[in-house]
């Protein structure tokens, strides 16, 4: 059963009013992969009436009336995606496609749709209970951020949407909290995982250079971010504070990761993993053809790319859930009478990711002067694919599956540190889980370019092939890596392109096709060093290509072919 979106639908369940309504930039998709219904079926597991208004028109009262008014509070994210993100790519163009959208049309989501639903909310609903912010367009713009899309460093986003209280990361836990509190009576101020807004600033934080200061001065921008990028790890997190005018954002420090035997109960809630009938008759919501039959195995990234905003969402410690909870998934997955067999996708951010760890995360944090994977895998880092082969092989016998894909990418050098299981790990997916194609993401393969990106060298990527074609010339198949690569990442100049054109044709023995123009996003290392021209790591000055033609010129450079 979906949770109500009309009022008919209240009527049904005989509820006069929900306690909690969420809104959302994305169509209404009940499935775990899907951030809104995750965070709507936790409420409602824990005894919460909940309701949802997906993509509410902003000309009309009609959707956002739709469920009355909550009595406890109103949830608002901007979709799975921020919506910036969403709606132009990287050379600001309008994007016409949206894949979370019923009939594949962008014309359902608006810009900075946290802010747009918050003043939907505001118009209708006079003196309305508290509205919270959450998802990745919140979570990301939580502090003051460089927003590629005005060119200018934003206040927080708290203060633009005038919300109560903003959830940040994957907020499970503190979403929980906030309602709990709202029902007796208690103040939210004080959650973690959470920010306010307040009139002064809260003892024994540490500030950060106040808005004012950051949105004109570069140095300040660039303490200011370090100061945060580096509390936000659950055991060793300050309580931050920033000054925005004469109020304070207050930036509690995170929630406490959640265990696997959490994580393993947010799975086991009653997904329908269908979309809402009432969006699924405005047209085909085209997520659903990778996502439906796909099982998610873990939660973080240890990757840290400076260009990504996975590890600052969903965390740097990976939180991997048991095999008895994704092996009953996928059983329930292949009871379904649509079920044709495949289960498109086991993975995460990072695919083989999954069961690695690091014991020190666990009682110390995050390390504050290195990272997980570069310069080079950290030894202590206990990388062995031995539990996801145990896996893979435990999901191919389930009745009723014909085939397991591995379709999210995977990191090459974790398979390459691997010396124990990593080449029997290749071997596995090269015999049963490649669907023609496995994806890897070097980005890059000059030296200095991959060192701002926070990447591995090229060695590995050329060691990793070499094994990988080893693989299938045994198995006789004609399977293929897929290459992504980045354009126009700070650093980057067009002889940068060439030498990748280059390397790409000797080495990869391809002509590159996957080649995408970066796009700074907010409160990532590398949008720091779009905006400020400066390698923040070494305090240089860097190369920084801002002319949308010399963008897609470095992007044309290696989609060429090569004349002979």
């Amino acid at each position: 059963m979906f949770l109500p979106t009309t009022y008919e639908e209240l009527k049904k369940l005989g509820w006069d009013q929900p306690d909690i309504i969420l809104v959302t930039g994305d169509a209404y998709i009940d499935s775990p992969h899907i951030g809104v219904a995750v965070i709507g079926r936790v409420l409602a597991g824990a005894g919460f009436r909940v309701g949802i208004i997906a993509q509410p028109d902003l000309k009309t009262d009609k959707d956002i009336r739709g469920l009355g008014e909550p009595k406890l509070f109103w949830g608002i994210t901007g979709g799975c995606m921020d919506s910036m993100v969403a709606n132009y790519t990287a050379t600001k163009k309008k994007r016409h496609g949206d894949d979370l959208t019923p009939g594949g049309n962008n014309n359902r989501r608006p810009d900075r749709a946290v802010i747009s639903y918050a003043n939907l909310i505001r118009q209708y609903f006079k003196n309305t209970r508290p509205l919270v912010l959450g998802g990745v367009e919140a979570s990301l713009r939580r502090v003051a951020h460089y927003d590629y899309w005005s060119d200018s460093i934003r206040r927080a986003i708290l203060f633009d949407a005038r919300a109560a209280v903003l959830a940040y990361g994957m907020a499970e836990k503190a979403i929980l909290e906030i309602a709990r509190k709202l029902k007796s009576g208690e103040n939210i101020d004080d959650i973690r995982g959470t920010c306010v807004i307040s009139t002064m600033p809260p003892a024994g934080y540490l500030e950060l250079p106040a808005y004012e200061e950051t949105s004109s001065h570069s140095k300040a921008f660039t303490k200011m971010f370090e100061l945060f990028y580096s509390n936000n790890d659950s055991l060793t997190a300050k309580g931050l504070y920033q000054k925005h005018g004469n109020r304070y954002l207050v930036h509690h420090p995170p929630q406490p990761h959640l265990t696997p035997a959490e994580l393993d109960k947010i799975y086991s809630l009653d997904f329908t993993r269908e979309v809402h009938p009432h969006y699924l008759k405005q047209g085909k919501v085209r997520a659903m053809d990778t996502i439906k039959f796909s099982l998610t195995t873990h939660r973080g990234c240890y990757g840290e790319c400076n260009f990504c905003s996975i590890g600052l969402h969903e965390g740097r410690k990976l939180i991997s859930r048991s095999e008895a909870s994704i092996l009953e998934e996928a059983k329930k997955i292949a009871a379904r009478k649509d079920f044709k067999g495949y289960i498109i996708d086991v993975g995460g951010a990072t695919a083989n990711m999954y069961s690695i760890d690091c014991a020190r995360k666990d009682t110390k944090g995050s390390c504050p002067d290195k990272r997980c994977l570069t310069p080079q895998v950290c030894d202590s880092l206990k990388v062995d694919h031995a539990r996801q082969i145990r896996l893979l092989k435990s999901l191919r016998k389930i009745p009723g599956v014909k085939k397991v894909f591995v379709a999210s990418g995977i990191r090459h050098d974790l398979v390459l540190a691997d010396k124990k299981s990593g080449t029997a790990y290749l071997g596995e997916l090269c015999r049963h889980h490649i669907s023609g194609q496995l994806k890897i993401a070097p980005e890059h393969v000059c030296a200095g370019v991959l060192k701002l990106m926070g990447k591995p060298q090229a060695q590995s990527l050329t060691k990793f092939k070499q094994l990988f074609d080893k693989f299938n010339s045994e198995t006789g198949k004609k399977q293929f890596l897929t290459y992504y690569f980045i354009a126009a990442h700070p650093g980057c100049a067009e002889e940068n392109m060439r030498e990748l054109k280059s390397f790409a044709g000797r080495e990869l023995k391809i002509n590159p096709e996957q080649v995408q123009i970066f796009t700074p996003l907010p409160s990532t290392y590398s949008a720091l060093m779009y905006w400020t021209g400066i390698d923040p790591f070494t305090g240089k000055k860097i190369f920084v290509e801002k002319d949308s033609g010399g963008k897609q010129k470095q992007k044309a450079i290696v989609g060429r072919k090569t004349l002979r």
